[in-house]
């Protein structure tokens, strides 16, 4: 059995066969948490795994890339709206009611995004306290929900640390971790998971994964995206795009760079997933 921690099948990439790509990743024993980015794409992860018993849960948040700050401009993603596209800001009363569901097992993904900023001193700096606020109240939300966090982190590994320091009975994990072996020990230290996905075949990544203890990893797609790569046959069924099933790949990799058997880590990251999310 494998859990893809990271996976978003409440995006439009799968507004067509959603349902028949989750029941053949349920039929190869893989289960899945879908990720909002924004409200719309909670509500559908929320509403998606309310369809089933078990195997397919929720995680809701607001992405920064989709908070409105009023200061850039983000492109917007065809493969990821659902519904509503424009930027949001954080409305902690309607999040609250959609934590309210069984199969909402954290709050995310959030956090800190500096790929796009403006040019400024000063309004980066109001992008970035934007950014904080959204954070904070979200980490609130999971406070009083009890729930586990899922960080976004991109360019700003070590804000987001300092930050943190003051949140260490916050339980979470670091998804698609791109940052340095130093960045990785801290969020260690802190007793956060890293999630590794296929972001692992683009960035060198080996040295981070080689010294994050077993106990400690998280395995996800972040499916449609970074799919792994895959043999001509597979590519040209099934196309280029992402699915929780190809999970298996990660956990490979995962057990070479390991020195370790595919069941074993299937078995521990499994666990980590069933621990840190109370599945």
């Amino acid at each position: 059995m494998l859990i893809d921690t990271h996976a978003h099948l409440n995006f439009s990439a799968y507004k067509d066969d959603v349902d028949e790509v989750i029941k053949r990743t349920l039929a190869n024993d893989v289960w899945m948490i879908n990720v909002g980015s924004q409200y719309a794409t909670s509500k559908r992860a929320v509403e998606i795994a309310e369809k089933y018993e078990k195997g397919v849960y929720a995680a809701i948040g607001l992405h920064p890339i989709h908070l409105e700050t009023g200061l850039v401009k983000i492109k917007e993603d065809p493969e990821e709206i659902q519904f509503n596209s424009k930027e949001e800001e954080f409305d902690l009363e309607i999040y609250k009611k959609l934590a309210q569901s069984e199969k909402v097992v954290a709050i995310g993904e959030m956090g800190f995004d500096y790929y796009w900023k403006p040019k400024t001193k000063t309004k980066i700096e109001q992008f970035k306290e934007k950014q904080k606020k959204a954070l904070l109240s979200q980490l609130d939300l999971a406070k009083d929900f009890d729930l586990p966090v899922i960080f976004h982190c991109r360019m700003a590994h070590d804000d987001l640390i300092e930050m943190l320091k003051g949140y260490t009975d916050v339980k979470g994990v670091v998804h698609c971790f791109t940052g340095t072996l130093e960045q990785a020990k801290k969020y260690l230290d802190m007793g956060y998971y890293l999630g590794f996905n296929g972001i692992i075949y683009k960035l060198d990544l080996n040295e981070a994964i080689k010294q994050t203890p077993l106990e400690r990893i998280l395995i996800e797609t972040d499916c449609p995206y970074l799919t792994p790569p895959l043999p001509a046959e597979a590519l040209a069924k099934a196309g280029p795009r992402n699915e929780p099933i190809y999970i298996r790949h990660i956990a490979k990799e995962i057990a070479k760079i390991k020195n370790i058997s595919y069941e074993e880590i299937s078995k521990i990251t499994t666990e980590n997933a069933k621990k840190l999310f109370k599945l």
